[in-house]
């Protein structure tokens, strides 16, 4: 049976959300707006964006009454418990979780870190949660002195290892992440763990692009596994092959940057004919929002926008683009961790109906489903499919 489109494209922009959900209060996220205070701020130029919607389903000023020129737009809602990567992505592929992952807001057990002490035979700084930039400014110099590893968490279940790349090899900082993983992660149900090496002087210490995360496997069937199963060809960009620990993906491919992101997007549309590219672009989140940098948040919208434009003619008749997000992280609330938000969904392509308004989503699940029902694979346990909606008859 031919697809109603035989390529899809689904881009997340990694914490770019579009409103409060009704429950941020419980997440102490109550009037988190990434989109919309960053806007308040700093003035949005984002024309393709704008096009496709966004003014419809984020309070971007001006232009919200617009009528988008191509295509459907929305917003969706978690209907997991939880405001983290995995989490979103893993219901964006049709898993829903009952209870959020494990989280540690005062550190890991002492007879944890004791044993990862061990295994590893360094030391370790740190063990709080913290921002990762201001834990290396704070501890880097000891780090650089002792060769402990610096661990900390955050709001989200993760145990980060940062270390100096002169200090620790980064082979060797995975192996600590393996060490880990098996404590941690097997044996507690943490979500990720992640190596966060660094270089540079004390004052002037930066973050390097070989982070690498280890995520638990999917608790359950996802639509990557259904179609990796039928032979449905699966290219991950960025961090999804983290995020799913490898599973149900046919081709990953690493990014040291958005920019290096979209320039992969454009080369599978040349060499990936049919199935799903799916990716991530990580910068919003680690580079902006994690930093509250709110100038630097916009630039990076603005960015991305000149790229899309220049996606959009690379597009065949038949294709399918998704442009979304996996949870918020506004940058101009005192908090600098993840944000429980609506995300935007906007889609794209000849085949698709123009000024449709999908509505909020009850679920980022939806997606999934509609993937699910565009390549004969379906139903998935959860979601609704909007593929009906969107596809022009």
């Amino acid at each position: 049976m031919p697809h109603t489109f035989p390529r899809v494209i689904v881009i997340v922009l990694d914490s770019v959300g579009c409103g409060e959900l009704p429950d941020a209060v419980d997440y102490g996220d109550q009037g988190s707006d990434t989109l919309g205070n960053i806007h308040r701020q700093v003035p949005l130029r984002i024309p393709t964006l704008r096009s496709l919607g966004l003014g419809r389903v984020a309070a971007i000023g001006g232009h919200d009454a617009d009528v988008p020129k191509a295509g459907a737009f929305g917003r969706m809602a978690e209907a997991s418990a939880g405001k983290d990567s995995v989490t979103g992505h893993w219901e964006m592929m049709g898993i829903v979780l009952d209870r959020p992952f494990p989280v540690f807001p005062h550190g890991f057990p002492a007879d944890i870190i004791a044993e990862f002490s061990r295994r590893t035979g360094r030391g370790v700084l740190g063990n709080y949660a913290a921002s990762g930039t201001a834990i290396i400014d704070d501890l880097g110099p000891e780090h650089m002195r002792t060769g402990s590893f610096i661990v900390y968490t955050s709001a989200d279940s993760v145990f980060q290892i940062a270390a100096h790349e002169e200090v620790v090899s980064v082979p060797e900082l995975y192996r600590a992440c393996e060490i880990a993983y098996a404590l941690v992660g097997e044996g507690m149900g943490v979500g990720r763990v992640i190596a966060r090496p660094f270089v540079g002087s004390p004052g002037h210490f930066t973050r390097t692009a070989n982070r690498h995360d280890y995520a638990l496997p999917p608790s359950g069937e996802t639509f990557l596994d259904r179609a990796t199963a039928a032979g449905v060809p699966v290219v991950a960009i960025g961090k999804i092959a983290d995020l799913f620990a490898g599973r149900g993906i046919g081709r990953a491919r690493h990014t040291k940057s958005d920019n290096e992101g979209m320039d992969f997007v454009i080369e599978e549309l040349a060499g990936t004919p049919a199935g799903f590219i799916f990716v991530n672009l990580v910068d919003f989140d680690t580079q902006y929002g994690h930093r509250n940098d709110v100038g630097g948040y916009a630039a990076n919208l603005e960015r991305f926008d000149a790229r899309l434009a220049d996606l959009l003619p690379r597009l065949r008749p038949d294709d399918l683009l998704i442009v979304t997000a996996d949870h918020g992280n506004d940058p101009t609330t005192p908090s600098t961790d993840h944000a429980r938000e609506h995300v935007p969904v906007l889609v794209t392509g000849s085949r698709v109906r123009r000024q449709v308004d999908l509505g909020t989503r009850r679920t980022f699940a939806d997606i999934g489903q509609t993937l699910a029902t565009n390549f004969s694979l379906g139903p998935l346990a959860h979601g609704t499919s909007f593929l009906a909606e969107i596809a022009q008859p």
